[in-house]
């Protein structure tokens, strides 16, 4: 028998999203195509109307600048490197599995559940920048971590990944399956936690392609690979947006993008990884997990790449975040709809 399509659940908004996880969404129109029921919040026509036709956004001073240098200096704290001595950055170690190394090499830090970055979740400008895109208020934030990614050299070096000829590519990728009929809906967002270089690699996307994606698929052959864009960059430039701390870049999942490697002499690419994504407040199990994870600092379980760091985990560290009203509704603790929660 055929595998039954999972279950959608819907998001409690005028505007009709449909989740079966809380990652990917149905919508009736493409956020590239929908026609706005609210006024822009933070970004101007001018952002908006870039943002539809290029798949992403950049949003000036989302935070300000000393609270990304505090999330910074935790970031650095919270492995236990030192800032000003590079042999740190580079000390042996042992590795729980190959996606652990490779998570070491791209610069991955498994913090999720710190003050600092519920801070910036909860900020009210970095909310409305999401409101903005989704035309939705109700919407639930990623448990996401951060990264701080070294120049990749010795024991952070991309060779030592295997390369592949399909599928997942650091460089250059898309989130979702560009083959189907019905393409999802997905939103990503990156704050920057230092000023970019273009030495320090970083984001970096594929503008023209997202532009004129739906022309170019239709001349592309059936069997392509559905998440590795393989196009002329000659015809479709990679470009690396300039991001200064506390700046958020947004991003459509269908934009294809990836992280360029860190080839710096001593400097550092720093940044969190902030999302928001439609609230499925009806899919409780999905709920209650994120409210879990919230308050018993445990590992995310959204994303199987989330490993928890391997020397000393949050929970032995540090307690939950202090919330406030826009956080409990952010991380589900509380409704959009004012219903009462078992909580």
């Amino acid at each position: 028998m055929p595998e039954s399509a999972p279950y959608l659940h819907r998001a409690p908004s005028a505007r009709p999203y449909f989740s079966p996880d809380g990652e990917t969404y149905l919508a009736q129109t493409p956020l590239r195509d929908i026609e706005k029921s609210r006024p822009l919040r933070v970004l101007s026509e001018e952002d908006f109307a870039f943002w539809q036709t290029y798949g992403y956004v950049v949003v000036r001073d989302a935070v300000s600048p000393g609270a990304a240098k505090s999330l910074l200096e935790f970031a650095w704290e919270f492995q236990g490197l030192d800032p000003d001595r590079p042999d740190t950055w580079y000390e042996e170690r042992e590795f729980r599995s190959d996606l652990d190394r490779d998570l070491h090499v791209y610069g991955f830090v498994e913090a999720y559940h710190h003050q600092l970055l519920w801070d910036n979740r909860q900020d009210q400008r970095v909310y409305d920048a999401f409101v903005d895109v989704w035309d939705c208020e109700e919407l639930w934030v990623t448990l996401d971590r951060l990264n701080l990614n070294p120049p990749n050299r010795g024991n952070r070096s991309r060779s030592l990944i295997a390369p592949t000829d399909e599928g997942f590519d650091i460089e250059l990728h898309w989130d979702v399956d560009t083959t189907l009929g019905v393409l999802p809906q997905r939103v990503q967002g990156i704050l920057a936690l230092n000023d970019t270089d273009a030495a320090l690699g970083g984001f970096q996307c594929a503008p023209e392609l997202f532009r004129r994606f739906e022309q170019w698929r239709i001349e592309q052959p059936q069997d392509r690979d559905p998440i590795r864009p393989a196009v002329d960059r000659a015809e479709f430039p990679v470009v690396r947006p300039e991001l200064r701390a506390g700046d958020l870049l947004i991003f459509n999942g269908l934009l294809a993008h990836g992280v360029a490697p860190n080839v710096s002499e001593q400097g550092v690419r720093a940044a969190q990884y902030l999302s928001m994504m439609p609230a499925l407040e009806e899919h409780e199990q999905l709920r209650r997990s994120r409210v879990e994870s919230w308050r018993t600092l445990s590992t995310p379980d959204w994303n199987p790449t989330l490993l928890g760091d391997a020397v000393r985990p949050e929970a032995d560290r540090y307690g939950p975040a202090t919330l406030n009203g826009l956080g409990r509704k952010l991380l589900g603790l509380d409704s959009w709809s004012g219903r009462e929660d078992a909580e």
